[in-house]
């Protein structure tokens, strides 16, 4: 299905033609530019809310700016719909997010426009000003530096490193504060509560009009410009008088707040500050899902990205079952999670800033004083989960994998070296899918089998996972699980917990001739391997590990004395996985076997479905009963 643009942005396929446009053309692009949001996601799903959010700043900022000479960076990316579709890609963005298809975020080698590549947050002040740093550097005052930062984004630690950095940096540097009170979940903390006190501020907004006033006119006074900045600053700072600001506090000149979704406003106000020398900061107050009824009204996190639906009705579609489903692996953590802390007031749980992807809402709702939701501060998240497990609490620390690497320090010096009782519970282990690779859960078990007293596990089904839960809050330790994005295989899943023994794996399928070792969900392509080999009369082994670190060594002996022929498979990064643990084992051990290692190569996979991933990477079921195929031959042969 090809949907076609607007009148106005079917002619527009670079910020040049945008800029073939009078002002009051503007309202009509943004409309148009929105509507076509609408039309690809609700057809083909993506994200959603964040785009349609930014759509009047995206029009503004490439009216404005020379890009891609001009340097225009976008936080996490999820708001960058609109930039790929001014930006030459309003033909291909229909693949937005598919195998093959353009990247659902900004990534340098599919646009010169897209200057830096992300998908986690609080990167784009630090990116932007290097950029602004090296222009200065090659004597470049012409070229402009823009980091697009949500306030979300502006709870992580490095939105704020960075802005200490740009203060005092004299580059020509502008960060603009998309406020628009949500990250996927709403914004919780400090600094929500202080930019709602400066978007209220009768201070603030008496001077606003004033100030404004004064920058609209610096072109008009030619060398006289920088004594109305002057005056501009005073304006400010007589009111930083009345009501502390933090900006300016950190030497970033501030205006705002203004309304994000004035187009023409904010042209004007772009215009100016662009001859305004120094970093300095924008305030724009917007409303994620701007312009379609259901997604500015509903729940903002349902509209981050709701799949597909209905653009007349908001109606999001979803596909009866025919069969009872399996539950989400994140569902089956959350209520556990809420199960055992009802027997257990020790347990507590912790988030950064994704307790509806992560489930931990579920605790939140039911025990407010025992979940905390830290907004996006994975380093907080982790020292703070070891703070509390000194005073004998058990922390389940609820991190995506992905987003577990933004916290590596932390995990060895605060919890690891003490030894503290903390459980790292990682979701999106694995192929995180149509995300692509910034979200990819793919070195979890490398990075994490490494560190001493660390114990490194991952459960084959949802029953698994309970039960490795359970047995986490009997470990005196640092203690971590893995679980990947989506559903399990098991419709009846509240099962009866036990406590399993540290580093015991079990037997799936006795066998013959070659022996499958899994670790986690992937096992799972290993039951429906052995079933289609049985058919064709092979009969491989297959052992569920469950634990990386450490490894069943009574079950690994028992493997590497019958079987000359060994299959890892894990949906992790091959260097350093599982299966380099297995080998580092058999060697150590003594043993001589053929083994061959299925998992993640060491390449950077991009985006597409799980399953068009694990193919791909030749872990899926028939890449799985391939490689016995492959393996049992050799034997016959020899």
């Amino acid at each position: 299905m090809i949907i076609k643009p607007g009148k106005l942005l079917s002619k527009i396929n670079s910020p040049d033609d945008l800029k073939k446009y009078s002002k009051d053309q503007l309202v009509q692009i943004c409309d148009e530019l929105r509507q076509f949001i609408v039309d690809n996601v609700s057809v083909y799903g993506g994200h959603f809310g964040a785009s349609l959010g930014v759509v009047e700043l995206t029009v503004a900022l490439h009216y404005v700016l020379n890009t891609p000479d001009d340097q225009l960076v976008w936080d996490v990316g999820h708001q960058a719909y609109g930039h790929k579709i001014l930006t030459g890609r309003k033909e291909q963005f229909h693949t937005n997010r598919i195998y093959g298809g353009l990247s659902g975020f900004p990534k340098r080698s599919e646009s010169e426009y897209d200057t830096f590549g992300v998908g986690h947050s609080s990167t784009s002040i630090s990116a932007a000003l290097g950029m602004a740093m090296a222009s200065k550097f090659k004597g470049d005052k012409s070229k402009q530096h823009v980091a697009v930062i949500g306030d979300g984004s502006m709870t992580g630690g490095m939105a704020f490193e960075a802005m200490n950095h740009a203060g005092v940096s004299d580059t020509n540097m502008i960060i603009i504060l998309n406020d628009n009170c949500m990250s996927i979940d709403p914004n919780v903390g400090a600094l929500k509560d202080y930019l709602t006190d400066i978007t209220t501020s009768h201070t603030y907004n008496r001077v606003k009009d004033d100030v404004w006033n004064l920058l609209g006119k610096i072109s008009k006074f030619g060398s006289s410009a920088q004594e109305i900045i002057s005056k501009v600053e005073g304006a400010i700072k007589s009111a930083v008088l009345k009501q502390s600001n933090l900006f300016e506090s950190l030497n970033l000149r501030y205006f705002g707040p203004v309304d994000g979704h004035d187009v023409h406003h904010l042209v004007e106000v772009l215009a100016d500050l662009r001859d305004i020398p120094g970093p300095k900061i924008l305030h724009c107050i917007t409303v994620k899902g701007k312009g379609f009824a259901p997604a500015e009204s509903g729940n903002k996190t349902t509209w981050h990205a709701p799949g597909l639906f209905d653009k007349v009705t908001g109606e999001i579609y979803k596909k009866p079952p025919t069969v009872p489903q399996a539950p989400k692996y994140q569902d089956v953590f959350g209520h556990t999670l809420v199960e055992l802390a009802k027997g257990n007031d020790k347990i507590m749980g912790i988030t950064p800033a994704m307790p509806s992807g992560s489930s931990l809402n579920i605790m939140m709702k039911e025990m407010p004083e025992r979940a905390f939701d830290v907004g996006i501060a994975e380093q907080h998240a982790v020292t703070f989960s070891a703070g509390l497990a000194t005073q004998g609490l058990i922390p389940f620390c609820n991190i995506y994998s992905t987003f577990m690497q933004r916290a590596y320090d932390q995990v060895i010096h605060d919890v690891a070296i003490q030894n503290l009782q903390v459980v790292f519970c990682l979701d999106r282990a694995g192929f995180a899918g149509a995300d692509g690779p910034t979200h990819h859960g793919a070195y979890d078990m490398a990075y994490f089998r490494c560190i001493p007293n660390m114990v490194v596990t991952a459960p084959m089904d949802e029953s698994e996972l309970r039960s490795l839960m359970y047995t986490a809050t009997k470990f005196q330790g640092p203690f971590s699980i893995r679980y990947p994005r989506g559903q399990g295989v098991m419709p009846e899943w509240r099962t009866f917990m036990r406590e399993i023994p540290i580093g015991q794996g079990r037997i799936i399928k006795e066998g013959e001739e070659v022996a499958i070792l899994t670790i986690g969900h992937i096992g799972n392509y290993a039951v429906t391997a052995t079933n289609i080999l049985a058919e064709e009369g092979l009969k491989p082994a297959h052992y569920d590990m469950r634990f990386v670190k450490p490894l069943d060594e009574s079950l690994l002996h028992e493997v590497f004395a019958k079987f000359k022929k060994v299959i890892t498979v894990e949906d992790g990064c091959l260097m350093g996985g599982f299966g380099s643990a297995v080998l580092e084992w058999m060697v150590d051990n003594g043993y001589a076997a053929q083994v061959r290692r299925l998992g993640i190569p060491d390449a950077i996979i991009e985006h597409g479905e799980q399953i068009e991933l694990h193919r791909e990477c030749g872990f899926d079921p028939e890449g799985i009963a391939q490689t016995v195929r492959d393996m049992a031959e050799s034997v016959i042969e020899k």
